[in-house]
């Protein structure tokens, strides 16, 4: 997939977050950068969590969520588990955003999983 094919699915995957949070995101960018500064990074989320700001902050640089096109590509087993991968990345670093840390993100992708395999199974 070429880079420009990637950032297309990006956004079009942007539509896992919720409304009533995607209005709330703020000083945020996405960005998408070919390789992870590690390896088993699919995402990364820089800046400081909503839940620690105050209206008294300084005006800064925008927060940073990257989504990295290499270990998705190769991690998915095709384009519409890449899909899936890509949206689950999204999801996983707004949360951090919100202020989630890593245990109560993977709690909650945990709940939010059962909760679709739920909703298909009806």
């Amino acid at each position: 997939m070429t880079p420009k094919e990637f950032d297309r699915l990006v956004e079009e995957c942007m539509d896992v977050i919720p409304p009533r949070f995607r209005r709330r995101l703020e000083n945020v960018v996405f960005v998408v950068e070919p390789e992870p500064p590690r390896p088993g990074l699919l995402g990364l989320y820089e800046g400081r969590p909503l839940t620690e700001r105050s209206v008294s902050d300084p005006v800064r640089m925008p927060d940073r969520i990257i989504i990295y096109q290499g270990p998705h590509e190769r991690a998915a087993r095709n384009e519409e588990d890449l899909r899936r991968l890509v949206r689950e990345t999204i999801w996983h670093e707004v949360a951090h955003f919100f202020g989630m840390n890593e245990r109560q993100v993977l709690r909650a992708e945990l709940r939010r999983r059962r909760l679709l395999d739920r909703l298909r199974r009806r």
